[in-house]
């Protein structure tokens, strides 16, 4: 790899809450492996006035490791940062703006996933008809946040109260919200870490529910990613050690998950969340252009399933950044 004399960490992390505190953990292990890997590296938290950010980053740093997932706590913003290096031609790793725009709507990332014919579950937006019968059961998620902000036991909900609780969840965490049907069945985790350009799947990873009561729906909610104390983060496990029985099931999900990965023009790295019903249809949840790198995340646990160490996960995705620009400028 070209060692280049300065590298900076991008992050919107303000660590009031543990899912924002993990950005602060993401940029120092990063800056760890860079410095590691020979680079000067200087850790930056972006807020709304991109302007600092453009005077941060003179003299131009040889790449920009871009970590943020929300600017000044808002996911509808986090395309902005690509945006502002695209603009300034500035190396960075991950997905182009476009990309981050595309992939943090959940609701415009379920019409273009349908649209190029990969299956998303059924969804509704605030305002629109409920074209399905009240038995069935919807979730409720916000429109922009990741890492299942607003997102617990309570938000699978009959399809006559979808309404109600978009209102509830809007009142009580401000922002929009959508619902999408809820598919009762297994959860997986599908990364992507590119070499040389090409995406490449890791190991695929099943989250299991243990121990569920029979009336707590089996999601990964806020609680089972974040709260480390609680029931829903002790009893979802993830595993690796998949059945022969799902050789089929393995592969279908990582070809779904590459034309995923090519549609949103992803770069360097991804992650492609999926629920499989109770008849083994693989059903696109949501396409992810940043994922965590933390290193007890799902994305990391996956790449060292594969042997891969952080520092060849974070090399890849530097080397990524170089290819992108250098294609860009042919």
């Amino acid at each position: 790899m070209v060692k280049k004399p300065r590298a900076v960490i991008l992050h919107g992390a303000s660590a009031d809450r543990p899912d924002e505190a993990d950005t602060i953990v993401q940029a120092n292990m990063v800056t760890d492996a860079l410095r590691r890997m020979g680079w000067v590296s200087e850790i930056i938290a972006v807020g709304l006035d991109l302007s600092k950010l453009e005077r941060r980053l003179t003299p131009r740093p040889g790449i920009v490791f871009n970590l943020v997932e929300s600017v000044n706590g808002d996911g509808r913003l986090v395309h902005l940062v690509p945006a502002v290096l695209e603009h300034l031609g500035i190396a960075f790793t991950g997905a182009p703006a476009a990309a981050h725009f595309a992939t943090t709507n959940k609701p415009l990332a379920k019409r273009l996933l349908r649209g190029a014919g990969l299956a998303t579950p059924n969804w509704i937006g605030p305002g629109e008809n409920l074209a399905m019968r009240n038995s069935s059961q919807m979730i409720v998620k916000a429109v922009s946040e990741d890492a299942s902000l607003g997102i617990d036991s309570d938000s699978v909900v009959p399809a006559g109260q979808v309404h109600a609780e978009i209102a509830r969840r809007a009142a009580t965490y401000g922002g929009e919200w959508f619902a999408e049907s809820f598919i009762d069945g297994r959860e997986f985790n599908v990364g992507i870490l590119t070499a040389d350009g090409r995406p490449q799947v890791l190991p695929i990873a099943e989250i299991l529910f243990v121990d569920y009561p029979a009336d707590r729906p089996r999601i990964v909610d806020y609680e089972a990613k974040w709260i480390e104390d609680s029931f829903a983060f002790n009893h979802t496990p993830r595993r690796f050690d998949l059945p022969s029985t799902d050789a089929g099931l393995v592969e279908e999900l990582g070809r779904l998950a590459i034309a995923a990965f090519n549609l949103f023009g992803l770069k360097g790295y991804g992650r492609v969340d999926f629920r499989v019903d109770r008849t083994g249809l693989p059903w696109i949840l949501e396409v992810n252009a940043n994922p965590c790198l933390a290193p007890d995340a799902g994305f990391s646990a996956a790449a060292a399933e594969a042997g891969l160490t952080t520092d060849n996960v974070i090399e890849r995705i530097a080397r990524s950044a170089f290819l992108k620009e250098a294609r860009a400028a042919a």
